[in-house]
């Protein structure tokens, strides 16, 4: 198959059209980006690498990072890391306070803000250096020792954090969260600033294609079990209260961020990274998600 020519004739169609939604302007800094930013980039198991656009160029990734942490936080704990959340979709916005009363503090997923700030608390219950251990892990993975946080994203979602903040001190009183809230919330907030590029996302994330081993080496980041797990939950809830949407029309597991980028995995065979900083009304890329649309129309690859 021809990848390099179908990923230049969609990215070129999509390009040529009307680019639509709005930034992510709840957050200043994010609402600073060109919405004209564009980038591809697809890592193939068996070893070839296509890029088109600004697929080098690095951008703040949000939720996608919710991936990664769950990941160190899963392979820490086993299976009893579902006694703190579930593994349901959640059917509301990713930063909602609804289900969180009915369900006495325990959040639906571990995608929504909720289960990712749980999932922080782990974190810092288990390791020393919680931002450092993190970022070495995404490092480890990615194979690139320079990826790094911003501090201004984080800081500009710590200023305007305020429904996050709700939402942990709110889990904090059902005895979800075990930690300083305010310890929490400012691993959540640099998690989220990580900053990767197209090429970066893509070959992080190889190891979910590759049943749960680095590609280069197969050396066993988490195990088969663990890793049909996450890809469930990234089919499922990956992109919020659009993942049936998402399911229905690319069919492969995926995750998005409000920075405008969405990872989708084809297990033993790819994963690709899409970006573009325009967002519909769920908070998904437009763009993105047309790319990928049409990607598995024309490559008729899904898990389905």
């Amino acid at each position: 198959m021809n990848y390099n020519e179908i990923i230049s004739s969609i990215y070129t169609k999509i390009k040529s059209e009307d680019n639509i939604g709005d930034l992510a302007n709840y957050i200043p800094e994010l609402a600073k980006v060109n919405p004209e930013k564009f980038g591809v980039h697809l890592s193939i198991l068996k070893g070839e690498k296509i890029g088109m656009g600004d697929y080098q160029e690095k951008f703040s990734i949000q939720s996608i990072a919710k991936v990664f942490s769950l990941c160190m936080a899963f392979e820490m704990l086993g299976e009893k890391i579902w006694d703190r959340m579930g593994v349901e979709p959640s059917g509301t916005a990713f930063n909602s306070l609804v289900q969180l009363e009915k369900e006495k503090g325990i959040p639906r997923n571990p995608f929504i803000n909720a289960g990712a700030l749980v999932i922080c608390d782990i974190l810092i219950s288990h390791l020393k250096n919680p931002m450092g251990e993190f970022l070495d892990f995404v490092r480890f993975i990615s194979g690139n020792p320079q990826l790094n946080y911003s501090p201004t994203i984080a800081n500009s979602e710590k200023a305007s954090g305020y429904l996050n903040n709700a939402l942990c001190y709110f889990i904090k009183s059902y005895g979800n969260i075990h930690n300083n809230p305010t310890d929490v919330l400012d691993f959540y907030f640099h998690l989220c600033s990580l900053e990767m590029s197209c090429e970066e996302l893509s070959g992080a994330f190889m190891f979910l294609a590759n049943e749960g081993m680095k590609s280069e080496n197969n050396q066993v980041i988490l195990s088969k079990s663990q890793t049909k797990r996450i890809n469930a939950l990234m089919q499922t809830c990956g992109l919020y209260d659009e993942s049936g949407e998402f399911a229905f029309k690319i069919g492969l597991p995926g995750k998005s961020g409000v920075g405008g980028g969405i990872i989708a995995i084809y297990p033993k065979q790819y994963s690709i990274a899409v970006w573009s900083p325009f967002l519909n009304t769920k908070g998904n890329s437009h763009r993105a998600i047309k790319f990928l649309e049409q990607f598995t129309t024309r490559t008729q690859l899904s898990i389905f």
